[in-house]
């Protein structure tokens, strides 16, 4: 362009769309839509990846055989049946004045 420099346009238009309320608004929707965009498009290549490695199972003994040997394994003779005490809950009033007395 012969009478305005490319730069000089750059420099307006940048200090136009930092002055518009309507521009800066349209901006902002526009990164946060991209962020969110992002953010699930990550969920998604995570979630496939988890699936596809919970799919394959386990490969060697180094990663998972252990694991899955651990599931596989019987309870101790001693524990087998047996439930652990049950906690006792929080106190009311009453129970605190029945303790006392």
């Amino acid at each position: 362009m012969g009478l305005i420099d490319e730069e000089l346009l750059a420099a307006v238009a940048a200090t136009a769309a930092v002055a518009s309320p309507r521009l800066r608004r349209v901006a902002r929707r526009g990164v946060v839509y991209g962020l969110a965009g992002a953010l699930m498009a990550g969920d998604v290549a995570i979630a496939a990846a988890r699936g596809v490695a919970r799919a394959a199972g386990p490969q060697d003994a180094a990663t998972g055989g252990e694991r899955a040997a651990r599931r596989a394994r019987p309870q101790d003779a001693a524990t087998a049946g047996e439930r652990a005490p049950r906690r006792a809950g929080p106190r009311t009033g009453a129970q605190d004045e029945a303790a006392a007395s």
